[in-house]
């Protein structure tokens, strides 16, 4: 299993929000000198979200996150209001990130994934966020009438194989991941899924590599302390 240290930016801030909340926020410093120390301390790949971008679009981000991929050695995925084939050619091919995370595409504009899976393949990850079931978009302020399970077959079809699955009331509450809901979404679509939101302890650990899932998002409780990354990491089978 892959433990993906998050680095998510705002106004050029390595910041953890709770349950994605613009006014919530916890400020870490340069983004930088984040995603350098979890790279330091045995990270196999980073995940990388633009906050502004993802509110609103801005462009604010834009030369922090290209010193921030390019000043680590380890893949990068990044995500965060990433909408039109010109921004995955930029962060792919400009910027040198591993890989494109698209979320609100995927509901709004499904034929981008087409042609983005058309082009780069597996450099291509579907965001699917979700709350009370269903998925939410532009930034988690809209709530679709789709299920999970429907976006990520939808996406499959279209050429996608991974899938980043956040449950919205557990981001960044350390109340604990939604195993069932992950493990479901892995064993129903087949797809890679990546769990995200409420990682909280090292039994969260434990409980999602005990049921096969490709990977997890650690964001505010290796920040906080509850969990202990290099602990994490051991866990996971990392090398």
């Amino acid at each position: 299993m892959i433990l993906f240290p998050a680095v998510d930016v705002l106004d050029n801030r390595a910041v953890r929000l709770l349950y994605g909340k613009r006014d919530s926020v916890t400020d870490y410093g340069a983004p930088a000198e984040m995603a350098a120390k979890w790279q330091s301390m045995g990270a196999e790949y980073l995940h990388v979200v633009d906050l502004n971008g993802a509110f609103d679009d801005s462009q604010v981000n834009k030369k922090t996150l290209i010193e921030l991929i390019k000043s680590v050695s380890i893949p990068v995925q990044i995500g965060g209001g990433i909408k039109t084939l010109d921004k995955i050619k930029f962060y792919l091919e400009e910027v040198g990130a591993s890989r494109v995370i698209v979320g609100t595409a995927c509901v709004t504009n499904p034929a981008l994934m087409d042609d983005a899976c058309s082009k780069y393949g597996k450099k291509i990850a579907c965001g699917i966020d979700a709350k009370d079931g269903y998925v939410a978009i532009k930034g988690w302020v809209e709530k679709s009438l789709l299920k999970p399970l429907e976006v990520a077959l939808d996406m499959k079809s279209r050429g996608a194989d991974t899938v980043i699955y956040t449950d919205i009331n557990r981001d960044g509450a350390l109340c604990g991941v939604n195993v069932q809901a992950t493990a479901e979404l892995a064993n129903q679509s087949g797809m890679n899924i990546i769990a995200s939101g409420g990682m909280a302890t090292l039994e969260d650990v434990k409980a999602v590599k005990e049921k096969g899932i490709y990977g997890a998002i650690l964001g505010k409780s290796i920040y906080s302390g509850t969990i202990d990354f290099k602990q994490a990491l051991k866990i996971s089978g990392a090398k």
